[in-house]
């Protein structure tokens, strides 16, 4: 695995972060303090879960005046996306033959 795929993952490893990600998906831009409105956690641990996200390449941020704007990259899940889908066969054969037992269980 890629350094950059080990940081997606670590980066949404926590539910902190998966919940700034998802809400800047759905919110499309969000200052700091935006963002602060939803968590039990200061705007500084706000801003160190945005640097982890920035490292992953996952959040971009510009400063508007005194505020800083932030939105996800989410095309970056593209790498998570490539990961999972080699998995896939896995999935497809083990519902086949799922499948298959239930339709011999049904007849």
């Amino acid at each position: 695995m890629s350094q950059k795929t080990d940081q997606i993952f670590r980066a949404l490893a926590d539910p902190t972060r998966r919940e700034i990600f998802r809400l800047l998906v759905i919110g499309s831009t969000l200052s700091i303090t935006q963002l602060s409105a939803h968590f039990d956690i200061s705007r500084q641990g706000i801003s160190k879960h945005l640097k982890f996200l920035m490292d992953a390449e996952m959040v971009k941020m510009e400063k508007k005046g005194r505020e800083s704007i932030c939105y996800a990259e989410a095309k970056s899940l593209q790498i998570v996306k490539e990961w999972l889908s080699y998995y896939d066969k896995y999935w497809d054969n083990s519902l086949n033959a799922l499948e298959d037992y239930l339709n011999l269980s049904s007849q």
